[in-house]
């Protein structure tokens, strides 16, 4: 259960693993662990089929000794035989998006968490390596009279929930029939510079319309809590509970939660926008939003976050402002980590 206790994720020293496999790598959490685990002296295959992954993400790391990136679906027929390894760890991060999400792609959505997941499991299994599977938080009910999401298995929202809760089902399964070292870490509304703007979530498409001028807009009163989590706090999160044998889902999330309207205020200050503050309607009104609960991943592995929401987002504005590539369409099968209110995307 205890992390390896010479393992310091921010750099202070060598990563415990010689090689390691990320799947969905070049989305936004893959591509900051491929960049941290080859800083801390490990060899890395990032894998993605870049549906909604990019190249550009882990362009700065082409030509780095060390690095391989491999454009390949791990859900398709033979992926397992691709990578060849051996690797002393991987971290699956290619999966469904977020159980509220409504993907425009359910049959791959499904495909990921079920064939992917197995595949992930079959390599690791394979070079007796440490499995880590990146997931989101369950579902929440919905109240004020409205029925559980997750009471109906055809729903809107329940082929990324199904897939999602089916790799998690897996990967406990490898572990506890099979003595598996499988491991489950969900993720909490991350953010920093390169996640993506059109989640619709908190604060990247705030930033975005601020930008561009256009009004930054809100739902409700505003008032609703985002337990924002830095991108590299959540690298820190994922690489020590990498590091240990954890069977139980640890849960990587921010432990500050400012409202929606004083994120979408900061935002206007700092990219200096002379957009309005507009209030919209809410969709997910009387819903329960999740919330991570961090005493497991703080007790048992010393993980806590480092970065202020302030902090954090000051560096994501001037992120954004440097940027030039396009703001990609939006999907329904992420390759990562969490943008916005996702774990993914």
């Amino acid at each position: 259960m205890m992390p390896m206790a010479a393992f310091s994720p921010r750099g202070e020293s060598r990563a415990p693993w010689d090689r390691v496999l990320v799947t969905g790598g070049a989305g936004f959490l893959g591509s900051h662990l491929c960049t941290r685990l080859l800083d801390a002296g490990a060899e890395v295959d990032c894998l993605d089929n870049l549906s909604t992954g990019r190249a550009e993400k882990v362009a700065h790391l082409a030509g780095r000794p060390g690095f391989r990136f491999l454009e390949r679906d791990i859900s398709g027929p033979g992926c397992a035989d691709a990578l060849s390894g051996p690797y002393d760890l991987v971290l699956h991060l290619a999966g469904p998006a977020s159980p509220g999400a409504r993907p425009d792609r359910p049959v791959e959505a499904l495909d990921a968490g079920s064939l992917g997941t197995r595949t992930a499991l079959a390599v690791a299994g394979r070079d007796g390596a440490r499995l880590l599977l990146a997931s989101s938080p369950p579902v929440s009910p919905r109240t004020r009279g409205h029925a559980p999401d997750d009471a109906d298995p055809v729903g809107p929202h329940r082929a990324c929930a199904e897939a999602v809760r089916f790799a998690e089902a897996l990967v406990a399964a490898h572990a506890g029939a099979h003595g598996s070292n499988a491991g489950i870490v969900r993720l909490f509304a991350g953010y920093g510079p390169g996640m993506r703007a059109d989640g619709g979530g908190t604060p990247a498409a705030l930033i975005e319309q601020a930008q561009a001028g256009r009004p930054v807009t809100v739902p409700g009163d505003g008032g609703g809590r985002h337990p924002l989590c830095y991108v590299d706090d959540m690298v820190d999160g994922v690489l020590l509970v990498a590091a240990g044998r954890s069977v139980r889902p640890v849960d990587i999330g921010g432990d500050e939660e400012p409202t929606a309207a004083e994120i979408a205020r900061l935002v206007i200050e700092l990219t200096g926008s002379d957009s309005p503050l507009v209030f919209v309607r809410d969709p997910e009104e009387g819903s329960v939003p999740p919330r991570p609960v961090t005493g497991f991943a703080r007790e048992i592995f010393g993980w806590l976050p480092s970065v202020t929401w302030q902090d954090g987002l000051e560096r994501t504005v001037a992120a954004f402002r440097g940027r030039r590539e396009p703001f990609p369409a939006p999907g329904g099968q992420t390759t990562d980590g969490r943008a916005g209110e996702e774990w993914c995307a």
